[in-house]
């Protein structure tokens, strides 16, 4: 018919390109944000990491005045301290089983 020949033809590859390149700008626009991310990521891992050192900066100089104001002992309470903790968390373990000491423990196999 006379009206589909006034009709023109759209080059097929044209729309093909167009949505290839929509498709690799909405890419490039994701693969932005992803590395703005990444940065402010790493940004407040150094500031953690900063305000960490220093906090124990400022721990080993309390420790260091605590030591030069009282003696050794503060020392020996705090080994003694760490050692109850260390008892108790492995007391209440389930990973840890104790054996019992004596001349022969025939469970292992070993003489006392």
């Amino acid at each position: 018919s006379k009206s589909m020949r006034h009709i023109p033809r759209m080059d097929s590859s044209f729309g093909r390109e167009f949505m290839q390149a929509v498709e690799a700008k909405q890419v490039a626009q994701q693969d932005a944000e992803k590395f703005q991310w990444i940065v402010k990521m790493n940004e407040q891992e150094k500031f953690a990491a900063i305000t960490r050192a220093e906090g124990e900066a400022e721990a080993a100089k309390c420790i260091s005045d605590a030591i030069r104001d009282a003696g050794p002992g503060l020392v020996e309470l705090r080994r003694i301290e760490t050692a109850k903790a260390v008892a108790k968390n492995l007391s209440t373990s389930n990973n840890v089983h104790y054996v019992p000491g004596g001349q022969n423990n025939v469970l292992l196999g070993l003489k006392g």
